[in-house]
């Protein structure tokens, strides 16, 4: 019989658990820019996906259709970077091993 040392585990635990919490803020605190057209809309993201800036270039406010098409892909540009930079410090947290998306939630 082995002598497993559960105190030892949640010890662990305990600190994946803050180091986690640590990496999430950090996350929420990091900010990415997407860009579309060379730069006409520029949307800004955190890493907790949230939009906190969008800067449309004069020039492109004169075609409706172009510009809903540019803020989507600037939009969809910031929010993979994000994804991104959240999984970049996901896999320092858990020294590379492969966690499923969605397993930890908020990353």
């Amino acid at each position: 019989m082995s002598d497993f040392d559960l105190g030892g585990l949640a010890g662990m635990l305990g600190g994946f658990q803050q180091n986690l919490q640590r990496l999430q803020a950090e996350a929420n605190a990091t900010q990415v820019t997407g860009e579309a057209a060379g730069g006409l809309v520029k949307v800004t993201a955190t890493g907790g996906q949230e939009i906190v800036a969008v800067a449309i270039a004069p020039d492109a406010m004169d075609d409706r259709e172009l510009l809903e098409d540019l803020v989507r892909a600037a939009v969809n540009d910031a929010l993979t970077k994000a994804q991104e930079a959240s999984a970049a410090k996901l896999r320092a947290l858990t020294a590379g091993l492969p966690i499923p998306p969605g397993l930890i939630p908020g990353m």
